[in-house]
């Protein structure tokens, strides 16, 4: 009867010990790392393209600063913005102010300010270099900085501007890309294994034909006018003498300004903002290629920085032992494993395998003890 009455015991401390949730889990749940409609993403890259030379088409170039200026206020840092400029307003002999770019009358905000990092500009800024940043096919001589070195956990913003029609964008006013070029280049990143989900977003005229030739997975697209539409400018500066932004960019970032790097507003969040009597044009969203629903799709999995946190299997030293701090890895750097480093570990080591090698331990435990226990019994 003892006997009996000890493997209820046993075999009900087992069933607690299953039902309890791990310390990891209890974290990873905390950190909201779940894989239920969430992006397995551990870094985030932006690629971010003025098309347009001449000053007349200051507007657009306030347009890829103004996603800039967004996107590292939202955490990605420079090492993973890739920034191409086919002109510099800010040093035309034009500008009223010089070294600035404004994107609003008022010039509340100067885009350019001190803290920017143009990686292609001028005549840098052609088709062909485009495609090599996205296909990563470039010369041993290029800089890491002109680099995109993603990896298939990486997810990619790429934003395009300037002046366009039907499937095609203009560059430097000298060539074009056109929708298949681009739609061509996103297999070859997917087929190469260099990103996780792609979020492509073009202002111009008839943007929306840019993104219908796509067929790679995983890429959700928006633009600014369908087909037959033109996109038009925000307002003009009468001090600078030409339009300032364009109307679908000004309103994106005015809706990202109330975004911070917590905030769990969705992509669905930013496309239901879309106002065509705002804008003057239809604004067009292609989601079929994308596998996941726009309403669990965090604008910061795309916007913003990651960080990333993994728990050591080592013990927690006791209060009187040193410790070294935790490190956490944000980006740039490339994604590691990260654990926390900790005093050196002491006599007793938990078993490695987490809650599943426990139940396994405690059950040869328990057929042991029934082995013992018939025996005396027997005896």
């Amino acid at each position: 009867m003892q006997f009996l009455s000890f493997l209820h015991v046993l075999l009900w401390s087992l069933v607690v010990l299953a039902a309890n949730p791990s310390q990891e889990d209890v974290v990873r749940d905390f950190f909201g790392n779940s894989t239920n409609g969430g992006s397995s993403h551990t870094n985030n890259w932006a690629v971010l393209v003025c098309a347009s030379r001449y000053w007349f088409n200051y507007r657009h170039m306030a347009n890829a600063l103004g996603m800039y200026r967004t996107v590292k206020r939202l955490g990605i840092p420079d090492s993973n913005i890739i920034l191409m400029l086919a002109d510099d307003a800010s040093c035309n002999a034009r500008n009223k102010f010089p070294g600035s770019v404004y994107a609003d009358r008022g010039r509340r905000l100067d885009l350019y300010g001190d803290n920017i990092e143009v990686d292609y500009r001028g005549y840098e800024v052609t088709v062909e270099n485009f495609i090599r940043v996205l296909t990563g096919r470039m010369e041993p001589s290029v800089p890491r900085s002109k680099r995109l070195l993603t990896d298939d956990r990486s997810n990619i913003f790429v934003y395009m501007t300037g002046h366009g029609g039907n499937e095609f964008l203009k560059f430097q006013d000298n060539e074009e890309i056109s929708a298949f070029d681009i739609a061509d280049a996103f297999e070859q990143m997917y087929q190469k294994r260099r990103y996780n989900e792609i979020f492509f977003m073009i202002d111009t005229c008839q943007a929306n034909t840019m993104y219908s030739k796509f067929y790679s997975p995983n890429i959700l697209a928006t633009g600014s006018s369908r087909l037959g539409e033109n996109s038009y400018s925000y307002e003009n500066d009468n001090d600078i003498g030409v339009a300032v932004i364009d109307a679908y960019t000004h309103y994106v970032l005015e809706y990202m300004e109330g975004i911070n790097k917590t905030s769990h507003m969705t992509m669905a969040d930013l496309f239901n903002t879309y106002d065509v009597n705002k804008i003057g044009s239809h604004p067009g969203v292609r989601s079929d290629l994308f596998r996941r629903p726009l309403s669990s799709a965090l604008i910061t999995d795309f916007f913003g920085g990651v960080s990333q946190v993994e728990l050591s299997p080592e013990p927690v030293a006791s209060p009187h032992e040193k410790q070294e701090p935790i490190s956490i890895l944000t980006e740039p750097e490339e994604p590691k494993r990260i654990l926390a480093s900790l005093a050196p570990a002491s006599k007793h080591v938990p078993p490695p395998g987490g809650i599943w090698h426990q139940l396994r331990a405690w059950s040869g435990m328990a057929v042991m003890v029934g082995l013992v226990g018939w025996v005396g019994l027997r005896k």
